[in-house]
């Protein structure tokens, strides 16, 4: 282990690395803590800046407390902050103290995508009626593929997350909250418009119709999916500008 890789592991164990010397031999396990210290504070608090409604679901206290646990299991790999927390959803579903909110990972699973619907590289749009001159090409449907915009993030839960997320985008989300039917599994379509995330509420049905599409040809996709849904999804993605490429699958 070299020198940085010792550094880093001391920061997250929370000991003095071995040889640290101050340049006023004042004393280095002090001055290291509070260097250790606004580490982790600086990455909960980044936490905090991107899981806004999984802070307000929990409470501050004991937001704080979950995220010290993933920052010192998952810590930062870029210097960049922008996307730290990925995984944070991931984790929440494994943390013993959260078990008691099994829809809080996902939620914070739509806060990453949020974000990371917010940062990614834009893309050209494919027109309603180039789709359409596809689509009329009997030969060339079956190897038809459609490429999402970047920005295009499915979140799919057997809760209703989309609810619990867009209820905290309101003043009183008290008032919201106690409408919503928690159970009641709901899924989201997350893409960028100018400046602006949507936050698109559709069926886990669809949300799965488009994870496919992604993967497979038009024809492939179709085949698990009734004429009426793969119909509704393509309007979907046509209406919100999210095919950025149609081209044929060798």
């Amino acid at each position: 282990m070299n020198e940085q890789a010792e550094f880093a592991a001391a920061l997250l164990q929370g000991h003095c690395p071995p040889g640290l010397h101050t340049w006023n031999n004042s004393a280095a396990e002090q001055r290291f803590a509070v260097y250790r210290n606004n580490y982790l504070v600086g990455l909960i608090e980044a936490l905090a800046d991107t899981f806004t409604v999984t802070q307000a679901l929990v409470g501050v206290a004991f937001f704080q407390a979950m995220a010290r646990v993933f920052v010192q299991t998952q810590p930062a790999q870029s210097p960049l902050l922008v996307g730290y927390g990925e995984g944070f959803g991931e984790f929440i579903d494994s943390f013993p103290p959260a078990a008691g909110l099994p829809y809080l990972g996902a939620v914070a699973r739509l806060e990453m995508a949020y974000v990371q619907a917010y940062h990614a590289a834009d893309a050209p749009v494919v027109a309603a009626s180039e789709l359409a001159r596809w689509l009329d090409d009997g030969d060339a449907l079956s190897r038809l593929r459609l490429t999402l915009h970047p920005s295009v993030q499915l979140v799919s839960s057997a809760y209703a997350v989309v609810s619990l997320w867009a209820a905290h985008q309101h003043d009183d989300p008290a008032g919201q909250l106690a409408a919503i039917n928690l159970h009641s599994a709901q899924a989201a379509m997350l893409i960028r418009q100018g400046l602006e995330v949507l936050v698109i509420p559709i069926s886990p049905a669809s949300a799965q119709l488009i994870a496919n599409l992604r993967q497979q040809s038009l024809a492939t996709a179709a085949a698990t999916a009734s004429p009426e849904a793969l119909t509704a999804t393509l309007a979907l993605l046509v209406q919100h500008a999210a095919i950025s490429q149609l081209s044929l699958q060798e």
